[in-house]
């Protein structure tokens, strides 16, 4: 089995900043694209930031300039540091993967999720 495990996130006044972590843990063999998408009450998920297993990174517009996105490979993590937040950015964070398990094949995995809330 696979599981993806995050932490961080919580409640955090606007202009402050979140850390966002995200481990898998379980019996797999290389992970691909990581990434970070998020859904606010009322509205569809979208993806927040993602990067390849080779450090390439892409992100919502939303997002540029503000957060940033890493992953480290030899401890199956990606992070999403999130600066200068906003209320618009509050929401239910969600990391996923996609993993391959060999004779099981590749599939897609989520987290938990994690609540972030920007609020004075």
């Amino acid at each position: 089995q696979v599981q993806l495990v995050e932490s961080g996130g919580g409640l955090v006044q606007p202009g402050g900043s979140l850390r966002l972590s995200c481990a898998a843990s379980g019996t797999f063999g290389i992970i691909y694209d990581m990434g970070w998408y998020r859904q606010a009450p009322g509205k569809q998920r979208e993806l927040v930031a993602s990067i390849t297993s080779d450090g390439r990174t892409n992100y919502a517009d939303s997002a540029k300039g503000r957060f940033n996105i890493s992953r480290d490979n030899a401890k199956n993590t990606v992070t999403l540091q999130l600066n200068s937040l906003k209320p618009e950015d509050t929401a239910l964070y969600n990391c996923n993967a996609v993993i391959d398990r060999g004779f099981y094949g590749t599939g897609t995995y989520w987290g938990q999720g994690s609540q972030v809330t920007v609020s004075s």
